[in-house]
């Protein structure tokens, strides 16, 4: 087996390493951003907003959860540009440490009770840098995995981070779950912090994985023909992102409503809804997410191997159907109360309709932009994407049902950001067969057979 330039280790090894980097180091993102979500939800309304309403309490426990989010785009230009320029390695060590480093330090925040409006102000500064790590991280992982990974198979290789978003969700829910079972004394005490704490275990593994990864062939051939001088080096690769393919960095953005939106809707608004408006049983609705999650891990890496045969298009724009199909159900299933039908509720929710979206995602928007500015271009307007769907989508939601008093608005709301969703996807090229590794400054080129838009890829 032929080896790389890099210590003797075959593509093959780098590959899987890769892969395993982005996989831990996006399960560190996620948990950071979901283990907030669920304490939104449960308990730092009380902790950080006790003087208000208890209503108005949980929409601005979520309206600093959305707070985040709005340093994400900031990260993906700031940190797209490092990772385009200088590597993907050294930046994906950056972001691992800025998101592990800020969630511990959740976990150690005096409460309002201790030193009364500084509290909620700490807890927003740290949520911003939160926000601003986790504005590369994604999109560097996703990059690593699939330019180290097996062309033939990118959707495949790509399947790494989104199977880090689902083990998050999984760990996330169920460790506070364990926290939960605390006589409610206690887990207000100290326990609720323990689930941010234990995410220093994950900084630990994914500094220690991602100090070992050698850089992407792709980039290395990229920065090749820069210095032959056989292309010109992008100054500020973003707006070069920007320039070179502006349609498809438009359908990045739209195509992330949906997906984005659904991503926050069950795990979080869901959680919130069943148990403060429902009066079901914490302990339901985390059993719940946490079954759904681990469906979730298997139907992955299935779709995304699907869009290797399919196309990315396809699978991605079934899955938005199909979530949104699901979402009267879900709800009505919510209100039935019976324990078996919450589960269910969850499980083809979050568990099976929404990865169709989820799998298919990494490999496409990678695809999307030439290497050197494919970091940069694809943590940019994803992170817009966030802002504008999955960020909001809590604080959104949480109102529209105090407005109307039904689920019926955020169904509709819902449903908006799908049609999004699928006008991005139908505008957008289809890219499984797209040439990733060349070093042209035009970008990434198709197989001018597996699309009717040749010139789609070069807007």
């Amino acid at each position: 087996m032929a080896t790389t330039a890099t210590g003797g280790r075959t593509a093959k090894q780098q590959a899987r390493r890769a892969g395993i980097a982005a996989f831990v180091g996006t399960m560190l993102e996620w948990y950071d951003f979901l283990i907030y979500g669920t304490a939104a939800a449960l308990i730092l309304n009380e902790l950080f907003f006790p003087t208000a309403d208890p209503g108005v309490g949980t929409i601005a426990a979520f309206a600093t959860y959305a707070v985040g989010f709005l340093a994400r785009p900031l990260g993906g230009i700031v940190l797209g540009n490092l990772g385009d320029r200088v590597g993907r390695k050294g930046m994906l060590v950056l972001t691992i440490v800025l998101m592990g480093v800020a969630t511990a330090l959740i976990g150690v925040l005096p409460t309002y009770d201790q030193i009364g409006v500084w509290a909620p102000i700490l807890l927003v500064v740290l949520r911003l840098l939160q926000g601003f790590g986790a504005g590369g991280e994604y999109a560097g992982a996703v990059v690593l995995s699939v330019e180290h990974g097996d062309q033939r198979r990118r959707g495949a290789a790509g399947a790494w981070a989104p199977m880090g978003f689902a083990v998050a969700t999984l760990l996330s829910t169920g460790v506070f779950q364990l926290f939960k079972l605390l006589p409610e004394e206690q887990f207000r005490a100290w326990g609720w912090r323990m689930p941010f704490l234990l995410g220093l275990v994950l900084l630990v593994i994914g500094y220690l994985i991602r100090r070992h990864i050698a850089e992407t062939p792709a980039f290395e051939q990229a920065k090749a023909a820069e210095q032959a001088g056989q292309v010109k080096a992008a100054k500020t690769p973003v707006l070069a992102a920007l320039r070179e393919h502006p349609r498809n960095f438009l359908v990045v953005i739209g195509a992330r409503f949906a997906e984005n939106g659904f991503a926050y809707l069950f795990p979080v608004f869901g959680v919130a809804y069943a148990t403060k408006q429902l009066g079901l049983s914490t302990s339901l609705t985390l059993t719940s997410v946490v079954v759904a999650s681990a469906v979730q891990i298997a139907a992955i890496p299935l779709f995304a191997s699907l869009s290797d045969r399919v196309g990315r298009r396809p699978i991605y724009a079934g899955g938005a159907i199909a979530s949104l199909l699901w979402l009267a159900p879900f709800f009505l299933l919510l209100e039935t109360g019976n324990d078996a039908l919450v589960v269910v509720g969850f499980v083809l929710g979050l568990g099976v309709f929404y990865p169709a979206m989820l799998a298919p995602q990494a490999a496409y928007f990678a695809e999307l932009f030439g290497t050197r500015t494919r970091l940069s271009g694809f943590a940019f307007a994803r992170e817009i994407g966030s802002v504008l769907a999955g960020g909001f989508l809590p604080l959104i939601a949480t109102a529209l049902l105090a407005w109307a008093g039904h689920w019926w608005a955020v169904l509709a709301y819902v449903a908006l950001l799908t049609m999004v969703t699928l006008v991005a996807l139908a505008f957008g090229p289809e890219t499984r067969d797209a040439d990733i590794i060349v070093p042209e400054e035009s970008g990434p080129q198709l197989d001018r057979s597996s699309t009717p838009e040749p010139s789609a890829m070069h807007t």
